[in-house]
């Protein structure tokens, strides 16, 4: 996909994010201190459902359409591939985002505390 296309893509990717994107999209805005999250960011030639640049950190927001085998050895190849430069990707599943807000608010910081410590040690 093209630049031009890809920005187009995540243009309409933003006005129609799932209800766990809208909530967890919320919540970035909201919770996480100074942190700024950006939503439907390209990344090479995909596009993360959210990506803190400052952090260089992904957060992919799974449903319903990532269960098959085919479907989770995409997931897997995008996210070798996304990690292969400074990115750190974490997932949660739909069910996460609605039902455990504490633990993605802990895992998210988290893995955002562990990407300033290993970018800043490098």
């Amino acid at each position: 996909m093209r630049e031009i296309e890809k920005k187009a893509m995540a243009r309409r990717l933003r006005k129609k994010l799932t209800p766990a994107e809208a909530l967890m999209w919320w919540r970035l805005r909201r919770e996480y201190g100074d942190w700024r999250f950006r939503r439907q960011h390209p990344v090479g030639p995909y596009i993360a459902d959210f990506a803190c640049v400052e952090g260089w950190l992904v957060i992919e927001i799974d449903g319903a359409t990532h269960r098959t085998a085919e479907e989770r050895d995409y997931d897997e190849r995008r996210t070798r591939f996304i990690e292969a430069g400074e990115w750190r990707v974490v997932r949660f599943t739909n069910d996460e985002v609605e039902r455990n807000r504490d633990g993605v608010r802990a895992t998210t910081l988290g893995a955002l505390q562990e990407q300033v410590e290993r970018l800043g040690s490098e």
